[in-house]
């Protein structure tokens, strides 16, 4: 199969008909001669732009003839160019081949700086064109085929190969859509070489996901090297199935478990498969509603075994004997707050058997040094002396891999080494026997991609971007004044003017401060209490937005204005973003963020900020939102956001929020317990009035964030009622602006009413 990957050549003389643009225009034909593209320019131009192309030429050769050339290489214009080109390109690709050309000039005219990035050094007129062509080319030919990783690579050359298919899928290669007119629609818009490499597992050549054995196997062992772990194993079905695989190979019935009350449901779904009995870490919250770190007294084996000892479940165990089987905690949270994982292994090494750090937002944190050790696995650092580590990622979230991408990595401790085959039979359990090889190379292709120095470059651009962002966002809120209103990005006060910075205003300090005070009067981080030094940091690419009406202590302003409306008017103005709480909307700065995407973003809040202002019709300035909604059509902007504003501060909902999820909440039975009552079908659906003392058999989980309320098992208490009985009233009040709860069981009477109702176990 031949990819688009052209010969690009800067040279002043390019398009000049003297001796130098005949000469290297020759070249450039006997190039295409042999089947290449060429790209021809005549300066370096914006060297930062240029050196862009870095991702998609084969070879670049570069004039170094030029009228001011002359032997001083530190005053030399043309070596200057030369050389900052090349450190552009070398910044994010440390293999493209890269020559030089000249009729006159040589490699005494280059410093060892320069002379070292080449591949070679081509004299003008010494050989052929044709020559010269051959040359670069071998290079170029070669620098393509080592980009590949193994899996890519064998699914490229058997897609290319012309083989009939007589296995599965039934497409056969996508032959089957050409029969239909419908087919023919998919087969246009997918793609010949997508439905080509969409085959079954008897492809033997290609290897096998189920054994990682094959060109499989070699990309999950170049996975596991440069992601520093010992194993890495890809997996097709998420995160979350990555997540079961884990606690499936680890965690039997009656296994005391550590985690992440914050965690997300995969986890409580392996809870629940494994017949654990958890014990949980409580995060912070604030009252805009974002989650706050678990404090580090948390991990301590004292307080663990202190809650082991307030479990009801847990009667029967000797707290100060027991290992727990497994710990997992969310890393990062869903707005970025990260743990240092070298003091949760130091504190919890030998104490729990396995530490299970759940990234699904993290996989890039190990390819820049800006993340030091707030990510589980790093290449120089020691490993725990008897708990083995595990991280679960989500390729597809913030690196390069297609939805479902995500892969497992293990690290062995000092005493103990994965048994691949044990671990392989959780493996097969969640593992479809008919893998989408789609992203089985996607998984291989964002490996790849990360490896140094291409990888730190794509995380360090995403790093800026995150920060030119929030200056930006700064700059707007200090032009118009502290008399008027703008969105605040969360995070630190005062990041630094220019670049990246030390980690230093990312880690939550104990002098860090928002201006909120502690009953005490120690000042605490965004109201998340006193932080451990050094213990958690905030991820910069996770950019959380505050809109103004709500304080920081659960305080209504008079006039607010509600994130659900803000994020529904971008929406219309197509700009998505992550999740919406009450008053903030999170976004985030993967590696494919560009200037153009968040400065639109800019542009469309100073849009809203104007429509707010002029108190725009609504269906003027949200006419999709008006369609699905007519009730809204005569009301302003400033009129629906006042409207819900005041309905939040009614219900006093910011501290309600956050005092459910706070609160304390009292198991009666195992999670699978109480879930075995769902199969036995002994539950009872009751009225959301009558949930107070109830024991449920699912998760309540609202959306967003989509952190579960209650764990199969537990008791609904007033605060989560209360809660429930104010979504009921807001969505009869504000339709369209609904709280998603999953959990919660919709029936509408025979009267047109819609009712609230949660399965409890029977009583």
């Amino acid at each position: 199969m031949k990819f688009r990957f052209p010969i690009i050549i800067i040279d002043e003389d390019f398009r000049s008909e003297n001796s130098s643009g005949l000469g290297i225009r020759a070249m450039a034909k006997a190039i295409e001669d042999e089947g290449f593209e060429v790209v021809g320019v005549t300066s370096y131009g914006d060297l930062s732009q240029f050196a862009q192309q870095q991702s998609r030429a084969s070879a670049f050769v570069l004039s170094i003839d030029d009228e001011e050339f002359t032997p001083g290489p530190d005053l030399d214009p043309a070596v200057v160019n030369l050389r900052n080109f090349i450190e552009e390109v070398r910044w994010k690709n440390a293999e493209v081949p890269i020559y030089v050309y000249g009729e006159t000039k040589t490699s005494r005219h280059l410093p060892n700086d320069i002379l070292r990035e080449l591949h070679g050094f081509i004299h003008m007129f010494e050989d052929t064109p044709e020559f010269v062509a051959r040359h670069i080319l071998r290079e170029a030919k070669s620098y393509i085929e080592s980009i590949q990783p193994p899996f890519f690579k064998a699914l490229v050359d058997y897609a290319g190969d012309g083989s009939y298919s007589w296995h599965c899928p039934g497409h056969s290669g996508g032959v089957a859509f050409l029969k239909s007119p419908v087919g023919q629609m998919y087969h246009q818009f997918y793609g010949e070489n997508m439905l080509r490499a969409d085959v079954c597992n008897s492809v033997e050549e290609l290897g096998q996901l189920l054994d990682h054995n094959g060109a499989i196997g070699a990309s999950e062992r170049n996975a596991a090297r440069i992601f520093n772990a010992d194993h890495c194993f890809f997996v097709t079905n998420g995160t979350s199935t990555s997540n079961k695989m884990v606690w499936h190979h680890t965690v039997v019935p009656g296994d005391v478990v550590v985690v992440d009350r914050n965690c997300h449901k995969s986890i409580l779904h392996s809870i629940i498969m494994t017949g654990a009995i958890p014990v949980f870490l409580k995060p912070t919250r604030n009252h805009y509603g974002i989650i706050g770190p678990i404090q580090q007294r948390e991990f301590e084996i004292e307080t663990i075994r202190e809650k082991i000892r307030q479990n009801p479940l847990l009667a029967h165990v000797d707290a100060d004997t027991v290992r727990p089987r497994i710990l997992a905690l969310t890393q990062s949270t869903y707005d970025g707050v990260l743990y240092n994982t070298e003091t949760i292994k130091t504190l919890l090494d030998g104490h729990v058997e396995n530490l299970h750090f759940d990234e699904a937002w993290l996989p890039h944190a190990a390819f820049h040094p800006f993340y030091g050790t707030y990510h589980a696995m790093g290449r120089k650092r020691a490993r725990p002396r008897q708990s083995v580590t595990y991280a679960t990622q989500s390729i597809h979230k913030l690196l390069a891999g297609i939805s479902q991408a995500s892969h497992i990595l293990v690290q062995d401790s000092q005493e103990t080494k994965l048994d691949r085959h044990l671990f392989n039979e959780a493996y097969l359990m969640h593992i479809s026997t008919s893998p989408q090889y789609s992203i089985i190379a996607s998984c291989d292709v964002a490996a790849a991609m990360m490896e140094p120095p291409g990888g730190t470059a794509l995380v360090e651009e995403s790093l800026l971007e995150a920060m030119d962002f929030r200056r930006a966002m700064r700059k707007v809120e200090a032009e118009y004044g502290a008399e008027d209103w703008w969105f605040r990005v969360w995070g630190p006060d005062a990041p630094e003017e220019e670049g990246i910075g030390e980690q230093r205003p990312w880690v939550l300090r104990r002098t860090d401060t928002d201006g909120i005070q502690k009953a005490d009067g120690k000042e605490s981080w965004h109201a998340f209490g006193d932080m451990s030094p050094g213990f958690n940091m905030l991820d910069p690419i996770k950019a959380t937005l505050i809109t103004p009406g709500l304080r920081i202590d659960g305080h209504f302003e008079d006039t607010g204005i509600p994130a659900s409306i803000v994020t529904k008017y971008l929406a219309e103005h197509g700009v998505v973003v992550e999740k919406t709480g009450l008053y903030s909307f999170f976004i985030m700065f993967t590696i494919g963020i560009t200037k153009g995407r968040w400065n639109t973003l800019l542009a469309d809040l100073q849009q809203f900020k104007d429509d707010y202002a002029r108190n725009q019709p609504l269906w003027r300035c949200m006419p999709e939102f008006c369609a699905r909604h007519p009730r809204y059509e005569k009301m302003g902007l400033r009129d629906l956001c006042q409207h819900v504003h005041r309905l939040y501060a009614k219900y006093d909902v910011a501290i309600l929020s956050t005092e459910m999820y706070l609160s304390d909440l009292t198991p009666m039975m195992t999670p699978s317990e109480a879930y075995a009552h769902i199969a036995r079908r002994s539950t009872e659906r009751v009225p959301i009035d009558d949930l107070e003392g109830r024991v449920t058999t699912s998760l309540v989980t609202p959306y967003p964030p989509g952190i579960p309320l209650l764990v199969p098992g537990e008791v609904f208490n007033r605060r989560i009622v209360d809660y429930l009985k104010f979504n009921r009233e807001f969505a009869r009040e504000c339709p369209g602006f609904e709280t998603d709860i999953h959990g919660l069981v919709q029936e509408t009477g025979a009267d047109g009413v819609v009712r609230y109702y949660a399965d409890c176990v029977a009583a």
